[in-house]
């Protein structure tokens, strides 16, 4: 199994946001504007789910990295460390997901 972290990948992000466009696929998206990487991470996650319905096992692991990379591509567009995801996260395992769910604001 493999060492790398979703921390590691927050770092490269971050470090491929700083880069020209025309080096780094991370910066163009970025300089697209947050719209166009939300949208970019909506596409991931309807070919993730596709993919954990309809195809193999490869293909979901796959489409599950292009989410988190998304994924973290949309949180440094915001400005927004993977550490606060982790926090709420850590928050909500204080009570069953159930009662969590019941407690959200609509």
């Amino acid at each position: 199994m493999t060492k790398f972290t979703l921390a590691d990948l927050e770092k490269r992000v971050h470090e491929r946001a700083q880069a020209s466009a025309s080096e780094s696929y991370t910066r163009a998206l970025i300089d697209k504007g947050i719209s166009h990487c939300a949208k970019k991470l909506g596409e991931e996650a309807f070919e993730t789910a596709m993919a954990a319905v309809q195809e193999d096992k490869p293909r979901l692991v796959s489409e599950a990295a292009d989410l988190l990379y998304h994924l973290l591509v949309v949180l440094e567009a915001r400005g927004v460390k993977f550490a606060e995801v982790e926090a709420e996260l850590d928050k909500r395992t204080a009570q069953s997901g159930h009662a969590e769910k019941a407690s959200r604001k609509s």
